[in-house]
Parts: C-alpha cells; sequence; structure tokens
C-alpha cells in the first residue's frame, strides 16, 4: 500500500497540468514569431532575402579619347593587367598554397608575408596601395569576400601578366585583371588643356552614384576638359543583376545585362605642334634672361594662340605646368602636396585663371574709345612730353593737389597724332584722352565711365566661357566699384592710369588675346573655344564645330550713352568701322615704327599689334622687397596677329615679371607666328602630295 501512494503521488494531475503549459507556452511563442515572421513582417524578409541573393553588378563603361585638331592623340585609354587572388579558389592545401605565394613572390615582387593585421590595418587597406604581403592581403580578401578577386599588385608588365596567366592551371585562384586607365601621350605638353582623372569625390558621390557609377572604381575628371566636359566623355556603366550563393559566390544571371554606353570622344582646336613650339619660344625666351642676367628672374609664363576669324584656339601654354600621366592611376599625395603648395602653382591654368595688370595692351580700349567718342581726332596733334603735372582730386568741390606722371620714355615723343601715338605707345598723349588735360583736352578726356564701357565691348571684365574650369572674369574698375570695395573716392588720377591698364585694371590672358582678336577681325567678337568636334565610339561625328558671333561692336549697340552726370541714358551705341580701321593701324605701326620693330619689323609676314609693360606689386613682389617707389617690377606683353590684311592667327604671350613687353614678350611672339605659317606651307604641300597621288 505505501508503495503505490508513493508511486500515485509522484504522477500527480498538478504536474501533468504544468508541464502542458509550459509546453503550450513555447508552442504559442513559436507560432506567433511564426506569424510575425511569415504574415506581419513577411514581405520585408522576403526583399531582404531576394536581397542577398541578388546583386547589381556595374558593369565599367570606357571613356572617350581626346585627340588635337590633326588626329594626335592626347588621351586614351590603356590596358593595365593587375594580378588578383580569388581567396575561395586557392588549393585546401596549405602547401600547395604557400608555394603558389612564393613562386608568385618572384614575379611581381612582392613579399611571400609581411606585417601583422590588425583592424585599423584592415581599414586602410587599399588594394595596390599596401605594405602587406601576399598572405595578408589575401587573408583580408578571404575575410570580406571570398569569391571575390582581391588585387595584389597592379599594373605589372605585360609580360609577365602573360607568364602568369600561362601559370593559371597550375596556380588555381590567381588570375589577371585587364583594367582601362588613362594615359596622355603629350603629358605636361598639354596637361592644362587635357587635366587628369580622380575618385569620385565624397562631396561628389551621391550625384555620380545615381548615373550607376562607382565610387572608388569609376574615375571622374579633375582638370582640364577631363573635367569641364566630363558628361560627354564619361560614358554609361551597364549592369548585371546576378543570383549569389550565401559566400557570395556567383551562380548566373538574373536578367539579361544592360551593355555599358562608351563615351564620346572629341577633338579639340589645339594643334600640338604648334603647343610645342610655343611652350619651347616662352621656355627658352624666359631661360635667355635668367642666364643673361644671371639669376631668376622668370619662371612663369604664358602663351596663346587663336584664329579670330573662328575663335579657335590653336595653342595654350601656361607654364609651369604639371604631368598627368603621374596621376593616370592614382593621384599621388607626395605629387600632388608638391604641386599644390609649388609658389608658381603649376595645377592653375595662368592663361584663364590668373588676372594681371594688362598695361599698355589695354590702351587699345581707351583708343578705340577716344575716337568714337570724338574726344580726339585722328590727325589730332598732342603734345608728347616725357612728363605732365596734373591736378589730383578726389571731388569736384575738392583744390587737388598737383602730381606729376611720367612717360616711359622721360625725352618725350614730340607732337602725336593717334597712329603714333599707338605706334609708340606714348603713356603721356594716352593721360590725356583717357582724363583730359587743361585746354587741349578739356572735359575730363574719355573719363572713367565711358573708359570701362569700352573696356567691356572688347570682352574686358566678364567670362569668355571657354570649355576650361577655373576662368575669372577680371577687373574693370570704376568710381561705384571703388566706393564699394576700397571705400574712397575716384580720383583724377585713378582715370589717369586705369588708361594705361594700370590701377586697378585686371584681366587674363586669353581676356587680353580677346580683345586684340575682336580688333583684327574688323569688331566681330567670335566666342573663343578649344573644342573642333564632338565623335561617337566609331570615330562618326556627331556635334561639328560652328563658329559662334557673340557681337559685333561695329553692328551691335553695346556702349552706354552717358549724360553729363555719367548716367546711362538708355541708348547705346556701336564702334564705328573707322574706328576699328585707325586702331589696326596704329597697331601695324607698333611694328613698322614702333616700339616692336626690333623684334618683329623683319618677319616674313606682314603683322600688327601692341607692346606692354605693366607695373605690378602683388604678394610675392612685397615678399621680395621689389615694390620700390618708381622703381616697380613689370611683366611683359605682346599681342601680334597675322597677315595684316587677313589676319588668321593672333597670339599672345605673357611673361610673368618679365620686364619690357617689347624685349621678352614679342620675340615668343614672333617665333610663333613663324611657326604657324611654316607648319600651314607644310600642311599644305602635304595636302597637295596627297591629290597628286589620288
Amino acid at each position: 500500500m505505501n508503495r503505490n501512494s508513493n508511486v500515485s503521488s509522484g504522477l500527480e494531475k498538478w504536474r501533468f497540468n504544468t508541464i502542458y503549459f509550459l509546453l503550450g507556452a513555447i508552442l504559442l511563442v513559436y507560432i506567433i514569431r511564426l506569424f510575425s515572421l511569415q504574415i506581419i513582417h513577411g514581405a520585408d524578409y522576403l526583399a531582404q532575402a531576394e536581397e542577398n541573393r541578388l546583386q547589381n553588378v556595374s558593369v565599367p563603361t570606357q571613356r572617350g579619347n581626346i585627340y588635337d585638331r590633326n588626329g594626335y592623340v592626347l588621351a586614351k585609354n590603356i590596358a593595365s593587367y593587375d594580378v588578383a587572388i580569388t581567396p575561395a579558389y586557392l588549393p585546401v592545401d596549405i602547401g600547395s598554397t604557400e608555394k603558389i605565394y612564393r613562386e608568385l613572390s618572384e614575379y611581381i615582387g612582392i613579399p611571400v608575408t609581411n606585417g601583422v593585421i590588425n583592424d585599423s590595418s584592415v581599414k586602410l587597406f587599399t588594394p595596390c596601395q599596401t605594405d602587406f604581403g601576399i598572405k595578408e592581403i589575401v587573408l583580408i580578401g578571404d575575410t570580406n569576400a571570398p569569391y571575390q578577386p582581391v588585387k595584389v599588385k597592379c599594373n605589372v608588365d605585360e609580360k609577365i601578366a602573360m607568364i602568369i596567366r600561362e601559370k593559371s592551371t597550375d596556380w588555381p585562384g590567381v588570375s589577371i585583371v585587364i583594367e582601362p586607365i588613362r594615359q596622355y601621350p603629350t603629358g605636361s605638353l598639354t596637361a592644362e588643356i587635357v587635366g587628369f582623372l580622380g575618385p569620385i569625390t565624397a562631396e561628389n558621390e551621391d550625384y555620380y552614384v545615381e548615373k550607376g557609377f562607382v565610387a572608388g572604381r569609376d574615375k571622374v575628371g579633375f582638370g582640364g576638359v577631363e573635367y569641364q566636359l566630363d558628361e560627354i566623355l564619361i560614358g554609361k556603366n551597364g549592369e548585371r543583376v546576378i543570383e549569389v550563393d550565401n559566400a557570395g559566390k556567383e551562380i548566373r544571371d538574373v536578367e539579361a545585362p544592360s551593355e555599358s554606353v562608351t563615351g564620346n570622344s572629341m577633338r579639340l582646336t589645339i594643334d600640338t605642334r604648334l603647343q610645342a613650339a610655343a611652350r619651347t619660344a616662352l621656355v627658352a625666351e624666359m631661360d635667355f634672361w635668367n642666364t643673361y642676367l644671371g639669376k631668376i628672374k622668370s619662371q612663369n609664363g604664358v602663351v596663346i594662340a587663336m584664329n579670330p576669324k573662328t575663335g579657335e584656339i590653336l595653342a595654350m601654354v601656361s607654364y609651369p605646368t604639371y604631368e598627368n600621366n603621374r596621376l593616370e592611376r592614382i593621384i599621388p599625395a607626395y605629387y600632388y602636396n608638391q604641386l599644390s603648395q609649388d609658389p608658381l602653382k603649376p595645377l592653375l591654368n595662368h592663361a584663364i585663371s590668373a588676372q594681371h595688370p594688362p598695361g599698355s595692351v589695354f590702351k587699345m580700349a581707351a583708343a578705340i574709345g577716344a575716337l568714337n567718342e570724338r574726344v580726339v581726332t585722328p590727325n589730332q596733334l598732342i603734345a608728347c612730353p616725357g612728363t605732365i603735372s596734373i591736378i589730383q582730386k578726389y571731388s569736384p568741390n575738392d583744390p587737388g593737389t598737383p602730381r606729376l606722371y611720367y612717360g616711359y620714355d622721360r625725352a618725350g615723343h614730340g607732337m602725336c597724332d593717334f597712329v603714333k601715338s599707338v605706334g609708340l605707345s606714348d603713356d603721356i598723349y594716352f593721360y590725356k584722352i583717357g582724363g583730359g588735360y587743361e585746354n587741349e583736352i578739356p572735359n575730363g578726356g574719355l573719363g572713367a565711365w565711358r573708359l570701362a564701357e569700352y573696356a567691356r565691348a572688347l570682352g574686358y571684365g566678364r567670362l569668355t566661357g571657354i570649355e576650361l574650369p577655373g576662368e575669372v572674369a577680371g577687373l574693370i574698375p570704376d568710381p561705384t566699384w571703388k566706393r564699394i570695395y576700397r571705400a574712397e573716392n575716384w580720383s583724377t588720377g585713378d582715370t589717369y592710369i586705369t588708361t594705361i591698364g594700370q590701377g586697378y585694371v585686371l584681366a587674363t590672358p586669353l581676356q587680353v588675346l580677346q580683345s586684340f582678336a575682336i580688333l583684327a577681325n574688323d569688331g566681330k567678337y567670335m566666342k573663343p573655344t578649344i573644342v573642333k568636334d564632338i565623335l561617337d565610339s566609331k570615330g562618326n561625328v556627331v556635334i561639328a564645330f560652328e563658329p559662334t558671333l557673340i557681337w559685333d561692336i561695329t553692328k551691335d549697340p553695346l556702349i552706354n550713352v552717358l549724360d553729363e552726370n555719367n548716367k546711362p541714358t538708355g541708348e547705346k551705341k556701336i564702334v564705328e568701322s573707322w574706328v576699328i580701321d585707325y586702331a589696326k593701324a596704329g597697331m601695324r605701326k607698333v611694328v613698322v615704327d614702333g616700339t616692336a620693330t626690333k623684334t618683329l619689323g623683319t618677319l616674313g609676314i606682314p603683322s600688327a599689334g601692341k607692346t606692354g609693360t605693366a607695373e605690378y606689386c602683388d604678394n610675392v613682389a612685397q615678399e621680395k622687397n621689389l615694390c620700390m617707389p618708381e622703381n616697380w617690377p613689370t611683366h611683359s606683353w605682346y599681342v601680334g596677329y597675322a597677315p595684316y590684311d587677313n589676319p588668321e592667327i593672333v597670339v599672345i604671350a605673357f611673361v610673368y615679371n618679365g620686364g619690357e613687353g617689347a624685349s621678352v614678350a614679342a620675340p615668343i611672339v614672333g617665333r610663333v607666328l613663324e611657326t604657324y605659317f611654316d607648319l600651314k606651307a607644310i600642311d599644305s604641300t602635304a595636302a597637295g602630295t596627297i591629290e597628286t597621288l589620288q
């Protein structure tokens, strides 16, 4: 009886109920969880599963090429052979894997092992830019994505790449990945125009990712036309939708892949031969004067050549520049820092991004303004002594103080008419017509307001819109500008020095060139361009070049008519064609019997132009204590065009701290003009020979 009682007490009903309740509670939890997973959040988890199963793979496009006007390649894509290892495909046997590492190391020069892996080093790991050995690189790749190739050596020699590819059967997991990289056959000769590529920055990542590009892989333009016309060159990536297993191994294509679209190519207006001649002439002239003077005087300069009838830029040299081939795969930090910290600013395109006082080349704005406004007549004789004294005033009621103004030739030039004054670049003549002088040029001459109007009509103080990044607008000052930005009244002297391109006037070399192109082209402003044609991947012309006329100052009213208070009346006027003719006659005088006669008078092609010697006192000159009263340092300018009667080319040379324009800049322009016509003759002969053979 007692034994049965004990057994019965161990199987009491409440114990069974407790067990049933616990089992039921556990089952209920599972049912609720399953309901949540499959019913409530089923769609979300299904999407996540599909996302894990399916991957979008970007198929890289090919960037368009860049050519010069004659078809010479300036930028192209070449194959880079990269050695990669797919960790999952390496032999299971450790000894076999170690043997592969040792043999591969001998070919690519990467040690089998080198360094200890830690979390911080893994975060900083970048393929082909690491000190890790092969083992460490493979371990990182195996940890992240075992079925994805990880690069251990980039840009190996093609022969080495072929040897490694042949050994693929003996070296499972080792492969050659072919990646296109940018190459610039002309290198530093055209770097300021072509530019270079770089990685997608964090700032622009969202923009490019939205367009289907891959940050960390795809590259975009960082300078020159590579940057400015990136949308044309870059093309469009393709896409594959693939299925992968849980280890990331590709199983199959789920959808038909979309093909990548190759970027358009472009032909620039640049003639590489003329570009080389212009650069050589600039560097040779600076080297000559540095050697002659026994000191480093000039290291920075610009040469630009343009067809004034079409606006095509035939050459654009900004010196010094950089070697864009050193930036083809990556942008080395040490090299970029070296360039960015260089006081000569080689990354800056000085042709469009540096603004300087133009000096006497700016006088042509005052010249056409004075004739067009009847301040002087072409044949009117004006006394041109070496020095004049004016009364410097800051307001009409200011009694003023006497101030001397000097010409560059203290002996003076006697009596000058318009053509003679332009030919000799007589400062006193331009002081008088710009700011007035006693009874000889009454009523304040052309004046600051009207001078600014004519300068802007010649393209100063505004962007040209050339297809290059970083262009600046320069500065054409007037009384309102000075009150706002200098908190001072405009003075009589401000008008005088503005007339000769000094004081607050700033211009880029391209703007100065454009002002002369307008005059050489009988008043027509053709938009400067660096792009001749846009081509598709097969070389067919997609967009052909057409010259763009911005305005014609002899037909399009641009210049504001001012009342006696220098307020615009609402009317506008043109520059009369006879004024342009006299301006051109004055520039011809510069070469025939003027400031550039010794340098360019014997040039085989009749040309015209204008010298400029511009005083400056920027931060560089101040640091070197060069800004001495009455003896400031000077920039050298010259602009010339030829043939005089039917201009085909206009060329500007600018040498920073170069000194006299006639001595330094003019010879550079002369050499470029000679080269242009020599090349023209060569091309004409070659074309004639081809026609004969055909």
